[in-house]
């Protein structure tokens, strides 16, 4: 019988990182945690009121194998790539790129007032789908819906859907949802996940608690993933709670990942890094976009 609650069964506080060029972010999960959070491979959060620590960047890095989601809550970043797209992410849009056989791109914050802050998901893609054309979603803030109940609650739908809001990424193998979800004080919280779908949220601000076995509440900054299960329930603290709660379905295959490379086999992993050196790793170059 199916638990009718999908409850907490681990924890995951982050740890500092330097990434890129020096860029001070907090990872949530990463190699390790792979098996238990198939089909998401890493979540980092960066944030920072002060610029030189995080103004140096990615510069130009190669990636091929997976779908890098980028989504800002504030300031803006700018990108490039070998496919020819350019743009900036600004506070709520979303970046959903799909590096397939092989991109090599740039992401390289601006200096703007206020903080810094955002995050960075990647999503592992099928054996069949590694080396697909490369393509990317832009959406800005004004594209990505959101619902609001009878409670209070705000839903930013970024991908799947809410009640009867739909979300605008669409025709993703793993089927994600992406919600930025926002809580009043003391305000509940309910939704049924897809069944089978791994499930985790990320606790951005305030504090919220989930029911089930574990019922402690979640913090600022940490992430839970949550057991098998129907529902998933929460109420927020009295400072009022937000948090990311992203499923996606598990694609159960083996994973050789080497820096921001990932493929199925250690031999896959071996022909990239000599197509990196030698050429031939760029595969396609003409711009393509997805609506």
């Amino acid at each position: 019988m199916t638990d009718p609650i999908r409850s907490i069964t681990r924890r995951f506080p982050g740890v500092p990182t330097l990434e890129g060029a020096g860029v001070r972010l907090r990872r949530s999960f990463s190699n390790p945690e792979v098996p238990l959070l198939d089909p998401f491979l890493l979540l980092d959060r960066f944030g920072s009121s002060n610029p030189a620590d995080y103004m140096a960047g990615f510069p130009w890095h190669p990636h091929r194998g997976i779908q890098t989601v980028t989504y800002m809550l504030g300031g803006q970043v700018a990108h490039g790539d070998t496919l020819g797209n350019s743009g900036v992410i600004g506070a709520g849009d979303v970046q959903w790129m799909n590096s397939g056989s092989g991109i090599i791109h740039q992401e390289m914050p601006q200096r703007t007032e206020g903080p810094m802050a955002g995050f960075q998901l990647w999503v592992n893609l099928p054996a069949r789908e590694k080396m697909d054309v490369p393509a990317y979603r832009g959406l800005s803030a004004p594209e990505l819906p959101t619902a609001t109940t009878d409670e209070g609650a705000r839903v930013k739908v970024l991908a799947g859907q809410y009640r009867d809001v739909e979300g605008p990424v669409r025709g993703i193998s793993v089927d994600p949802t992406y919600f930025d979800v926002t809580l009043p004080p003391n305000a509940p919280f309910a939704w049924t996940p897809p069944s089978g779908h791994t499930l985790f949220a990320h606790a951005v601000d305030g504090t919220s608690r989930f029911e089930g076995h574990d019922a402690e509440p979640l913090p600022s900054g940490e992430t839970a993933l949550f057991g098998p299960g129907d529902e998933v329930r929460a109420r927020a603290g009295p400072e009022g709670g937000r948090f990311l709660l992203v499923s996606g379905r598990p694609l159960h295959e083996p994973v050789a990942w080497y820096g921001p490379i990932v493929m199925n086999r250690p031999d896959e992993i071996q022909d990239a890094v000599r197509e990196l050196r030698q050429g031939g790793f760029i595969k396609h170059r003409k711009p393509i976009v997805e609506e």
